[in-house]
């Protein structure tokens, strides 16, 4: 039985990514999945912060956000309450903690890259899209940062994805957009590096228990699904560096 959109259980959504986006950023990426779509910018500080000042290493942190507009319902701007609400804030720490995994940090020296991930619309997935298209604008941001000449080689160990993986009305899905995300029996996040390792999984059994070999199929899944994306990330850095 084919889903909403007429995918396959395995299948992800077309993704598209458009590298180099904003222009003004060291490094930057429109990246879209169905009806999700993300900027995301990287921009590097030749500093770092106070408390890891005379170190010789540096530092990748991130920041998220979604438009007002991004899910319909116009959704309050942060700044209008005073305070990040708690999602924003145990996403961007997710983002952050899934990019930082693969930096080499003695190599990036005593500089700070900032990735900033922001929802144009939000329909499922979105904390998964941003990991994905913050590698990309990451690593084109370190690429320029080489061409300037203040690096000699690229301070990146792998690159790292994420997709989501759930089970809805029992049968184990790939990449769930909104309409499947909401009716999800269980609900997972998965960020891989581009040879397989697992740097975080986030499963969630919203109904029924999670059975151990539900989530070994929900792990397969999510792996061949980010080995795809990582097929679009590298063609995403490639076009950026022909173009």
């Amino acid at each position: 039985m084919s889903r909403n959109d007429g995918r396959e259980p395995g299948e992800l959504r077309p993704v598209a990514i458009t590298p180099g986006f904003v222009r003004t950023a060291t490094g930057s990426a429109l990246i879209e999945a169905g009806g999700t779509r993300v900027i995301c910018t990287a921009s590097v500080d030749e500093d770092v912060p106070r408390w890891m000042m005379g170190k010789g290493r540096g530092w990748v942190t991130a920041e998220y956000s979604m438009l007002p507009a991004s899910t319909g319902e116009r959704k309050k701007r942060d700044v209008s309450k005073g305070r990040p609400d708690g999602r924003t804030v145990e996403i961007q720490r997710l983002i952050g903690r899934s990019l930082r995994g693969v930096v080499d940090f003695e190599a990036l020296g005593e500089r700070t890259v900032w990735v900033d991930c922001d929802v144009l619309e939000a329909d499922g997935g979105t904390r998964c899209l941003s990991i994905t298209g913050g590698y990309i604008a990451l690593e084109l941001a370190l690429r320029r940062v080489i061409a300037e000449g203040k690096l000699d080689k690229l301070p990146l160990t792998q690159s790292v994805a994420a997709v989501s993986a759930g089970i809805v009305d029992g049968r184990s899905l790939l990449d769930l957009d909104y309409s499947e995300d909401s009716e999800a029996e269980v609900d997972a996040n998965v960020v891989m590096t581009g040879d397989g390792g697992l740097v975080e999984v986030q499963a969630t059994a919203e109904r029924t228990p999670l059975s151990r070999a539900s989530l070994d199929e929900l792990l397969a899944l999510a792996a061949d699904g980010i080995a795809a994306l990582r097929t679009a990330q590298e063609e995403a850095v490639a076009a950026a560096a022909a173009g």
